[in-house]
């Protein structure tokens, strides 16, 4: 192998070891990192690191802990520019530098102001030697709802739709209905592991009851924060997600002139609410609640809602990625569209299809904005 191909090797290894907390991160993004020491067998991993629950210990001083004197002259892959700035835990570039670490391979810069490219600009000073762009596409990737967080003050947001082959998503009367099979149903609840947050809205909690969290075997730790976008407080407090507050955190968004007795009763039970703005039509203003969960600390959202929500984070072409699950099961004409008010179509507007996968008899399309 060259050495080019040993770095994107490397680096393909460390995203993986980034993606172990992701969704449990937040606010700090999910970074992977390894100290490397080339021999001339080939290169001899010495310390793997990610970033750890609730963004604390940073990958870097992880994998150099591990990798210890042995990291002196060595490689650190990183996926993200390492930090420069006193947080909860001091600049990463000062473990990095006190480590003895001679080359520095990293995906990306790290677009937060506090960061952005000082961090190289110090290990260069240092005599480090810093290469920049190593999986630089599947790190902005990893990365996007760091990224989309600290430059456009929003969570990156994920709307994950299963169509039947008619493009339908319920039963008239808006029914449930099983659409997808088990295989896919499990990859569902993998991408909820994946997220900081999973967002429904209420006409769904009515209709369904869903509980929202990761119910693989062994993983529901890995459950997120449910958020309910509920204009008027009609959360039932005998719903399964406010059951379940064992398992994972519920925040509700409400209009601001909704009732105050209900939000009494839901916090009380240990539910945090939240008030935004109503759109003319009735329906909460997405922009400002996206912005209040972006100061909460929340950088990626999977939206999992009916019709009406669905198609008004397309309108507002705030939907950076789709993954749909298309069923071959058809639900017949009088049965719920997919988008209120809009085409299935409506999608290709501005995302594009990326990537496309089988699970059982049920295909599942990536899109991602162009």
């Amino acid at each position: 192998m060259t050495k080019t191909s040993y770095d994107e090797a490397l680096m393909a290894a460390a995203l993986s070891a980034g993606r172990r907390e992701m969704g449990h991160t937040w606010p700090n993004p999910a970074v992977g990192a390894l100290v490397v020491r080339e021999t001339p067998q080939g290169p001899v991993v010495l310390g793997r690191g990610w970033t750890a629950k609730g963004g604390r210990p940073h990958a870097e001083p992880q994998a150099l802990e591990q990798a210890g004197e042995g990291a002196r002259g060595a490689t650190l892959y990183v996926t993200l520019e390492p930090c420069s700035h006193h947080g909860g835990t001091p600049p990463c570039v000062d473990a990095v530098r006190a480590a003895g670490i001679s080359r520095v391979v990293a995906a990306i810069e790290d677009p937060d102001f506090r960061v952005a490219g000082r961090g190289f600009s110090i290990l260069r000073e240092a005599g480090i030697e810093v290469e920049v762009g190593v999986g630089a596409a599947e790190a902005h990737i990893a990365h996007a709802g760091h990224i989309r967080r600290v430059t456009e003050g929003r969570p990156h947001i994920m709307l994950k739709l299963a169509v039947s082959a008619d493009g339908k998503v319920g039963l008239a009367g808006r029914r449930p209905a099983a659409i997808t099979g088990e295989v896919a149903r499990g990859r569902v609840h993998m991408m909820r592991s994946l997220h900081d947050a999973v967002l429904t809205g209420i006409g769904t909690v009515l209709a369904d009851d869903p509980l929202l969290t990761c119910r693989l075997p062994g993983m529901q730790d890995r459950s997120p924060l449910r958020i309910v976008l509920d204009a008027s407080l009609r959360l039932p407090p005998t719903s399964a997600l406010a059951r379940s507050l064992s398992v994972a955190p519920l925040w509700v968004v409400a209009a601001e002139d909704a009732p105050d007795a209900p939000e009494a009763m839901l916090v009380a039970m240990g539910i945090e609410v939240m008030r935004v703005r109503r759109r003319p039509d009735g329906g909460l203003d997405l922009n400002e609640t996206l912005k209040l969960l972006a100061l909460r600390g929340i950088t990626r959202v999977m939206v999992e809602a009916g019709p009406r929500i669905a198609a008004a984070f397309l309108r507002e072409r705030l939907v950076d990625e789709a993954n749909v699950f298309e069923a071959p099961v058809r639900l017949g004409d009088e049965a719920l569209d997919a988008l209120e008010g809009l085409p299935l179509s409506a999608l290709d507007d501005y995302l594009t299809v990326c990537e496309s996968e089988r699970h059982g008899e049920d295909r599942l399309r990536i899109m991602r904005r162009r």
